[in-house]
């Protein structure tokens, strides 16, 4: 669609073709090409943002996910193959800090826009403990002399797992669409106002379906909830930090322990790319149940749901029960 790629070098074009290039997994699932298309060729790096381009840009764009339905997006490495799809199309779509061989790619990239989700919004620092809860015990451990250093962290990229802050992102992506494709600004324009009343709707289910709980904490496998905690007066107690791979020390476990018996917590929360080994493990010694909450950082056919909205929306409903909504 793109000018600028009608005019790749024949050395590349000789590159690309020895390559082979194939197709990538749309968020929908489907093969189509990467780029050279007749449409706004958009590449994301993962779920999230893909579904943001199919969004916003509906009949306009072809978008392709560098990340494949199943893969844990934190170990993506980009291929060879996908560098030159990357030159393909007309728009990068990605979060700098996530995934760094995307960071690179794109970097590295002669294509001609490139959107950073993480400059549309503000990001902040998470560690393993974050939301009010969190601050009373950083105030007890100032007074007491102890060190969290267990519990410190970096900036956070999980921000599509708060729909004002994935709201103020999809404004972003559209004014950069409308930039990048002008013929088709007015449409873009129009998807994005409706994809951020539903992220509104969505925001005030939350506000709504959390208000009133037994308990404001609930414990994870993996500190991907930060934002929604704070956005909603819960407390996230992460096993690991944010790295979803990181293993807990002992005394860690012991602390969750005591805390989950403090505070009335009820379940281990556990997701659906990364072993639920750690988590059933620590639900077993503190006799609680687990359940899935999920990050979204893709669909597969285990997700409680097909869409961002629908899979969102069991996330509310699983924390309802397992904060003992009223």
């Amino acid at each position: 669609m793109n000018a600028r790629r009608r005019r790749i070098s024949g050395i590349a074009v000789t590159a690309a073709t020895a390559l082979g290039l194939g197709t990538l997994s749309a968020c929908s699932g489907d093969n189509v090409a990467a780029g050279n298309t007749d449409k706004f060729d958009v590449v994301a790096s993962f779920y999230p943002m893909a579904f943001l381009a199919e969004q916003i840009g509906g009949d306009h764009v072809n978008v392709t996910s560098l990340t494949g339905p199943g893969q844990e997006p934190h170990d993506l490495e980009v291929s060879t193959k996908q560098r030159a799809q990357l030159e393909e199309s007309d728009a990068a779509l990605y979060l700098a800090g996530l995934q760094p061989a995307v960071d690179e790619a794109v970097t590295q990239s002669g294509i001609g826009t490139k959107i950073d989700a993480a400059s549309l919004t503000s990001l902040e620092e998470h560690g393993n403990e974050v939301g009010g809860h969190a601050a009373e015990h950083d105030h007890a451990a100032e007074e007491d002399g102890h060190d969290h250093g267990g519990e410190t962290g970096g900036k956070d990229p999980h921000i599509w797992l708060d729909p004002v802050k994935y709201a103020e992102v999809a404004e972003g992506v559209g004014k950069a669409f409308e930039k990048a494709d002008p013929d088709h600004a007015a449409d873009y324009g129009k998807n994005t106002a409706a994809l951020v009343k539903r992220l509104g709707d969505l925001n005030t289910a939350f506000e709504t379906g959390l208000k009133d709980t037994r308990t404001k904490v609930f414990i994870t496998t993996h500190a991907a909830f930060g934002y929604l905690a704070e956005r909603y007066g819960l407390t996230e107690e992460a096993i690991s930090g944010l790295d979803p791979e990181s293993e807990p020390s002992a005394a860690r476990i012991k602390d969750l322990e005591k805390m989950a018996a403090a505070d009335g917590v009820s379940t281990v929360f556990y997701e659906t790319l990364v072993s639920d080994r750690t988590a059933k493990t620590v639900a077993k010694d503190a006799n609680l149940r687990t359940d899935v909450l999920d990050p979204l950082e893709g669909i597969t056919g285990r997700s409680r749901g097909e869409d961002y909205f629908q899979v969102m929306e069991a996330n509310l409903k699983a924390l309802q029960t397992a904060l003992g909504a009223k």
